[in-house]
């Protein structure tokens, strides 16, 4: 049976920097697991009811997500076939701790992993990090991050290269 991990993420290339580095640690440990890895951010889907109906993940990924995320992370998943058993974007949109603890337990998630420099910022996306650091079912951790500002592919695919 597969382990389940969340990392927090903003949909940024950055923020794929921390799955890098969570995997290679696994892989320098020789970790034999698998994991199911959910890549979630926080979004706040308004209180319009318009919204509340008309709104599904994949509109909110059109907004929230670009293409050059799905092609990064697709990269790092055939770079640790071993490793991973499946990616997930997800999002959650509570706004309450007991709501973030269901959607963990629901999810079956027993390891986060969150970086305090990458932040949630755009229209409607909020940072999880918080309700990470609250929820009491999570082994949470914080993995630095270096965000460099000088690197020629910010923002490119080619940036998911950059060794970490």
């Amino acid at each position: 049976m597969a382990t389940t991990i969340l990392i927090a993420t903003d949909y940024s290339l950055e923020s794929l920097n921390i799955l890098k580095k969570v995997l290679k640690e696994k892989e320098a440990a020789e970790d034999q697991n698998q994991y199911n890895i959910l890549l979630t951010s926080g979004y706040d889907s308004g209180d319009s009811i318009r919204d509340l109906l008309f709104n599904t993940k994949t509109s909110i990924f059109n907004k929230i997500r670009p293409a050059e995320f799905c092609d990064a992370y697709g990269i790092i998943k055939n770079k640790y076939p071993h490793l991973i058993n499946k990616i997930i974007c997800d999002v959650f949109t509570g706004s309450f701790q007991r709501t973030f603890n269901q959607y963990v337990k629901a999810e079956n998630i027993e390891e986060a992993y969150y970086s305090s420099s990458i932040k949630s910022k755009g229209k409607g996306k909020f940072d999880i990090v918080p309700y990470i650091k609250k929820c009491k079912d999570l082994q949470a951790r914080e993995i630095t991050v270096e965000v460099k500002e000088q690197v020629p592919e910010r923002g490119r695919l080619a940036e998911i290269f950059v060794e970490v």
